[in-house]
């Protein structure tokens, strides 16, 4: 059973497919049979993709801080939350139990986590596939600046065939799931950029 890293935002943000994507993401991998593991709070978008994972009988592991734990927004209907002492720790230990890494919309916290994990992979330091969901086109942005990266010759264009990109979060589920290496063979790569 696989299973995914999800990093997105504890916030809800301006629009509600936001939240509505997330859930879908939940669901898709509740029906997947895959294990979710994540940043272990009840709020935005993590409660929402963590809750709806829940809903539908996936197993979903929680990693907090110690500070976002006292602060009360740590998810307590969680299969295991996983309490830490600072972020490098929380994003190790997320990053240990993952096959798949998934961005969904978030802020500088999301963004930090998926580039760490991209720039892993483009380093040839893990295997696994890295996923983006583009909701509403919330990272076109992001997108454009990472072709604008490999057209000015600061990156190589491998890291646009290493990051997964999709708009609908079922399809985009299932795809990086299909694209969990072996034990004895090289991840595949495929995206929409």
């Amino acid at each position: 059973m696989a299973c995914v890293a999800v990093y997105c935002a504890s916030r809800h943000g301006d629009d509600p497919t936001f939240a509505a994507h997330a859930r879908a993401v939940g669901a898709a991998l509740a029906r997947a049979g895959a294990e979710m593991v994540y940043g272990g709070g009840h709020i935005g978008l993590m409660g929402e993709v963590a809750d709806a994972a829940l809903a539908g009988g996936a197993r979903v592991t929680g990693v907090i801080t110690e500070q976002l734990r006292e602060a009360e927004i740590a998810h307590t209907g969680l299969d295991e939350l996983l309490v830490v002492p600072d972020m490098t720790a929380r994003k190790a230990a997320m990053s240990e139990r993952a096959d798949v890494f998934l961005a969904l919309p978030g802020g500088v916290g999301t963004m930090e986590e998926l580039f760490e994990v991209l720039c892993w992979a483009y380093l040839g330091l893990h295997p696994k596939p890295v996923g983006l969901l583009d909701t509403g086109g919330y990272y076109d942005h992001l997108l454009a600046f990472l072709r604008n990266s490999v057209e000015r010759g600061m990156t190589k264009p491998r890291v646009l065939e290493l990051l997964r990109v999709g708009d609908d979060p079922g399809t985009l589920v299932e795809d990086l799931l299909r694209a969990v290496p072996g034990p004895d063979e090289p991840s595949s790569a495929g995206n929409r950029v």
